[in-house]
């Protein structure tokens, strides 16, 4: 990978760059998405990996790039991270274009240029399970003003009306003359032309690409090496870094033998990076990081210095009775229908402070210079990076660039900014010089934005009938966007907290309805800072949901299936997908001897998913997961096969989660630092995954989050109706399942 040159022009004073601001400008007059806006390919430069280029042939649109031989470049804004967005959103751009699937590439745009060209790429945040269901529109109508363009150069080549000709791959037919030309030999004429202004889209049901299990595009290079990721990058002249910032967050450097390291080999500089981080620049990354460890770092932990997990889970304990709750979904009144119940049942739920644990950790490549900041890394925002970029630079985003590559995981993680900024200041201390920095994985596991750490208490109140009468759902603990985004909060109330409770609409609702019942939230922050984490707050919320509703059931005599299926007849959606998971699984017929079954549901970002899982427990407490039923309806179903391989995906990252992974802390800081004390699931433990697509083609909902929900829930109740234990505080490495 080399860079663009870099623009020597001299600019006024750098000024701070919020990303809020920076979008607000950058989106100028025309609101953002301008499709088919004709420039020459990116200024004649080759986006692909931020090289130079010449004789680059001209885009048909923003979206679209044919090559003289019908090669067919598809230009993915969103982040590819192992969920498949790129392959899914290249279909969806190649269903409209009528091109050759067999020909087509992808290639990123980088967020400076869509800055320069008033984000015609619209919004590069991969996250929350939006990367197709929020571009799927824009980019099949960039397929779609593509494939225009096409035809018409064509028809005016021959001189004959556009509806008088039809394309086929990338092939384009007049039927009449019998003549035939390819969209390699029209592609200068149609970038000529102006876009079109009415574009219709296909219905799903003409789909001949979209909606079909195509490998995908990015399979081969991951599976010959021949993908760079960032850790892999090498550019000349590149020199390595590795840091370390204060395990206690909020805390001070108190000093280093800078000595220690100097008289080591390979060793360039020592880099203070403001009062809490030191960094190493050497010759190979090895060499940064053992020198760094010869300076013996001593901290100053300051006021955090002695806070650890014990005491802030009895201030959530607190909490849980406190008065000061934020109310997120309120329904009649469920104090009173509780309060004057024939019988209560109640139960409180914790869920763990947990690591993103990436299998690349965080690093960024940076080139800095008065003029210019240039940063390579893996990202799930290349427009925050560019921002933060920028401000840590002392630069005008317009002076930055930043080239993205392939993610080696990112579930949330990559979407903050802390380690770019970290990485730019390193390179700042020796200008012009490329510096890639890499943390290690105890750094990596030190500097989370972690999983935020709940409890829930529920209370229902139940007639002489033993039917719900009143729910009452607080939660008490940490909010995601005091941290990453506190104006967002109103009156002490995170919107996020309340994923998968809210009250019917098109995101994150509630499947059950009750005569009565409030959903609050008590906030209470910890020193360790929280990060959406994949499933964000979904993860929790089903668990404390279903496995309450759950415990009603088996409280009240009543099968969970027959519960649940009365408490959502006014939950279509859900209840559907529930149906679907039961069936396949064979709920109503006996599970095999020794074998015992649970159910969950949800709705999460923008998709209903339900599951059932079949578990068996020996007389040792020793747990087996056999099989996971899982039901998916998002809507529209882009690639069957990736959908079903990010189930799969997600219940290995959920079920790892619940059973083995939870960040403690003592004496201010993370205990966990590696994978010896921060497990995931292994190959053997890994259960069969089933996985039932229902899609109803009248929404467009995501797939990497929602399934995540479901996996621990049903777990959990399998494992309750195996041995009567319910299991309320995660992960539950920490319980015994053996009968005493």
């Amino acid at each position: 990978m080399s860079s663009p040159k870099a623009d020597t022009a001299r600019t006024d004073a750098p000024a701070r760059v919020s990303r809020r601001n920076f979008l607000k400008q950058s989106a100028g007059a025309t609101g953002g998405l301008v499709l088919g806006f004709h420039l020459p390919l990116m200024g004649q430069q080759a986006l692909a990996q931020g090289a130079a280029a010449a004789n680059t042939p001209p885009e048909i649109n923003a979206w679209v790039v044919i090559q003289p031989d019908d090669r067919v470049v598809i230009r993915i804004a969103r982040s590819e991270m192992g969920q498949g967005t790129l392959t899914g959103l290249a279909q969806l751009v190649a269903e409209e274009l009528e091109c050759d699937w067999a020909k087509v590439a992808t290639e990123y745009p980088t967020p400076g240029q869509n800055l320069k060209r008033e984000r015609v790429w619209g919004d590069f945040s991969t996250g929350g399970s939006r990367g197709i269901r929020q571009s799927q529109d824009y980019v099949r109508k960039g397929g779609a003003a593509a494939r225009i363009a096409l035809i018409q150069a064509a028809a005016d080549g021959w001189k004959v009306p556009a509806g008088e000709c039809t394309v086929s791959k990338g092939v384009i037919t007049h039927a009449a003359s019998k003549r035939s030309t390819t969209y390699g030999k029209v592609a200068v004429a149609a970038s000529k032309l102006a876009p079109a202004k009415d574009i219709t889209l296909k219905p799903a049901k003409d789909w001949k690409l979209a909606g079909k299990r195509l490998a995908r595009l990015d399979t081969v290079d991951k599976t010959t090496g021949k993908q760079v990721y960032g850790m892999d990058l090498k550019l000349p002249g590149m020199l390595n870094a590795a840091m370390v910032d204060c395990p206690i967050f909020g805390g001070k450097v108190k000093s280093f033998d800078e000595a220690a390291a100097m008289k080591r080999p390979g060793v360039k500089k020592v880099v203070r990076l403001g009062d809490s981080g030191v960094a190493v620049i050497a010759d190979t990354w090895w060499r940064a990081k053992t020198a760094l460890d010869a300076m013996n770092v001593q901290w100053d932990g300051g006021s955090n210095a002695s806070a650890n997990s014990a005491a802030f889970a009895q201030v959530l304990a607190e909490a849980l009775e406190s008065t000061d709750a934020a109310v997120g979904n309120d329904v009649g009144n469920a104090v009173s229908a509780i309060d004057n119940a024939a019988r209560r049942i109640e139960a409180v739920y914790s869920y763990p402070h947990q690591n993103h644990a990436c299998m690349e950790t965080m690093n960024a490549t940076v080139k800095w210079t008065s003029e210019r900041c240039e940063v390579w890394l893996p990202t799930q925002n290349g427009e925050a990076a560019l921002a933060a970029a920028a401000e840590a630079a002392g630069l005008k985003p317009a002076q930055c660039e930043v080239y993205k590559i392939h993610l080696g995981g990112g579930f949330g993680r990559r979407g903050a900014t802390d380690y770019v900024r970290k990485a730019v200041a390193i390179a700042k201390e020796m200008p012009g010089v490329p510096i890639k920095m890499i943390w290690s994985r105890e750094e990596d596991m030190a500097q989370g934005r972690f999983h935020p750490v709940t409890q829930c208490k529920l209370v229902a109140g139940l007639d002489d009938k033993g039917e719900i009468t009143g729910l009452h759902m607080r939660i008490a603990g940490q909010s995601i966007l005091a941290t990453v985004n506190p104006q967002m909060i109103k009156d002490g109330k995170d919107p996020v907290v309340f994923q998968g409770l809210n009250p019917p609409g098109p995101e994150a609702s509630i499947g059950y309805t009750f005569p009565a019942m409030r959903i609050d939230y008590a906030m209470r922050n910890p020193h360790v800072p929280a990060g959406f984490w994949r499933g964000v707050n979904l993860n929790q919320n089903a668990i404390y949901l279903e496995c309450f509703i759950d415990e009603i059931a088996h409280a009240t005599g009543q099968d969970p299936l027959a519960l649940r299926r009365k408490l959502m007849k006014a939950h279509p959606k859900h209840l559907a997908v529930l149906n679907a998971a039961a069936e396949r699984a064979g709920y109503d017929k006996p599970a095999p001897a020794g074998v015992f079954r649970g159910l969950a549901q949800t709705m999460g970002f923008g998709s209903y998913v339900a599951a059932c899982a079949e578990v068996s427990v020996s007389k040792a407490g020793e747990l087996k997961i056999h099989r996971i039923v899982a039901a998916t309806n998002c809507g529209h179903a882009v690639n069957p096969q990736q959908i079903e391989a990010q189930v799969e995906g997600s219940f290995v990252y959920g079920l790892s989660a619940a059973l083995f992974q939870e960040c403690t802390v003592k004496d201010g800081r993370i205990e966990q630092s590696n994978f010896h004390d921060y497990p995931s699931l292994k190959l053997a433990q890994m259960p069969k995954v089933e996985t039932v697509l229902v899609p109803t083609g009248d929404f467009w909902g995501g797939v990497g989050e929602p399934t995540i929900a479901v996996a621990a829930p049903a777990v959990l109740n399998a494992i309750f109706a195996a041995t009567g234990k319910r299991i309320r505080e995660l992960p539950l490495s920490k319980h015994k399942l053996a009968n005493d």
